[in-house]
Parts: structure tokens; sequence; C-alpha cells
């Protein structure tokens, strides 16, 4: 009986913030993929985006802020049909829910819905960029305007960052940008990411030698994530961030010991040749 075959590996905003702040965890995510608890916050972004990309979704007339509300529950509910788990860290459902209303009371503070359509809501895409590296994702939200003008759109329900430790957002935005520009063959006019919980954004406006900058070290990242996939030689990195980390039982620099190495599982530029 031969065993199923693995997901081919493809690089996202997440799984590269997670090789650069340590090999180890990215091994652990994605090629061994050991299961993880799911936190509160978690749960709590993902009811909220369920019920923006729903929105956005109705008429222009409909969308509005009490509307909106009214499908809390029943996104929640929604999602513990597709995965039960969800309830597992909430330990105050109402306070979920009151939570998720604030957070979309804020994002009715930052915009108004009923003023444009979005293209596009939560989109998928999965690539292979002219440089090989394979890349995958979900976009929040694109809009595209009847003047032609591209916005990507990432909406936020944690903290906004201090300036000095908001790389990884950055990063997230200009992957999208990148990746959108080698699909579509436009570069988005606008990032913007959008911290409903403080009801402020960030903006990027990037530009043709900015993300080839980018998708050269993306290409270097890659590189390396690969090299150390093909060895089965993923260390350990040692940071402020460990404590957090779910898997610090099984690290080496804690004492203790990663199951065995399952293999390299390729990549999707593999499977495109």
């Amino acid at each position: 009986m031969t065993s199923p075959k693995r997901r081919a590996l493809a690089l996202s905003p997440s799984r590269a913030s997670d090789y650069k702040q340590c090999p180890l965890l990215y091994r652990l995510r994605a090629i061994d993929r050991l299961p993880e608890d799911k936190t509160e916050a978690q749960v709590k972004g993902t009811l909220v985006h369920a019920v923006l990309e729903e929105m956005h979704g109705w008429p222009r007339e409909e969308r509005s802020y009490p509307a909106a509300v009214k499908r809390i529950k029943p996104a929640w509910e929604a999602m513990l049909e597709r995965d039960p788990s969800c309830a597992a860290p909430i330990e105050d459902l109402h306070q979920l829910f009151v939570d998720a209303r604030t957070l979309i009371r804020g994002y009715f503070e930052m915009e108004n819905p009923s003023g444009f359509d979005s293209t596009e809501q939560e989109m998928y895409v999965n690539a292979v960029l002219p440089n090989g590296v394979p890349v995958r994702g979900f976009i929040d939200r694109v809009d595209v305007a009847p003047t032609g003008e591209v916005r990507v759109v990432d909406y936020k329900t944690g903290k906004k960052p201090l300036p000095r430790y908001s790389a990884d957002a950055q990063f997230q935005m200009r992957f999208y940008a990148l990746v959108y520009w080698r699909l579509f063959g436009q570069i988005p006019d606008q990032l913007r990411l959008m911290y409903l919980k403080v009801i402020d954004s960030m903006f990027l406006a990037p530009s043709r030698e900015e993300l080839e900058y980018f998708e050269r070290d993306l290409g270097d990242l890659w590189n390396k994530i690969e090299s150390d996939g093909k060895a089965g030689a993923f260390r350990p990195q040692k940071s402020k961030l460990c404590g957090w980390c779910s898997f610090q039982s099984l690290c080496p620099a804690f004492g203790g010991t990663p199951p065995p190495y399952p293999g390299w599982p390729g990549s999707v530029a593999d499977e495109a040749n």
C-alpha cells in the first residue's frame, strides 16, 4: 500500500515569516505539518474576515453596519460546522461576538463599503514566479477602480505594530503585490493594511524596482529553504518569540527531539517542470 502524496510546497507570507524566525519552526509547520491548537485571536480574525467577505458580496445598499453585525452569529455557526475545533480556545462566546462587533464597527469607521464594489474577496493565488519561486496564499480583497487603478487590501484584527516592528506586515503586502503583478501584469497602485482594532491604516505604493528587488530576496530565501529541505537540516533559532512556540518540547534548543524527518516533499515549481 503506497502512502498518499504529500502536498507540494510553496512560499506564503506566513511560511516565509516562520523560516526567517526559525528554520525548524518552518519545517514542523510546512513539512511535518504538525497540528497546533488554535488561539482565540486566530478564531476571532477568521470570524471577522468571513463577515466582511460576505458583506462585500451584497448589493451596495445592503452593506450597512447593522446588517453586517447580524451575520456574526451565522458566520460563527458556519465556522463550527466546517471545523468544530474553532470552539476550543473560546472561553466566553458572548465576548467573542462583542469583540467581533467592535472590529466590524472599526471597519465601517474606516471606509464606506456602499460607495464602491470590490473586485475580489479572499482571492486565492497559486503560481511560480519567473525566478522559480513557488508562491501561494489568499489576498483579503482586491479593488479595481473604474479608471483601472488596483488596490490590494488586508484586514488586521490585532494591534498595529510600532514602525520598527512593521517589517512582517510590509513583507506580506509586498508579497501579494508581487504575485498580483506577475499573474496579471499590473503593479497594484496601493497596498492598504486596515487595522480594525485601532481604526488606522498602513499604506504602501510599490514601484517596479522595489518589487524586482523583493523578488530577488524571495529567490534567495527560497533557495535556503530548498537547500535545508533537501539536506533535512532545519536548525532551531532561539529568540524572544520562543515562549509562544507550540513546538518548544520538540526543539533541541530546549532539550527536545524533533520527530524523524519525513523528507523533502518537493514544490509546486518541481511539479510545473
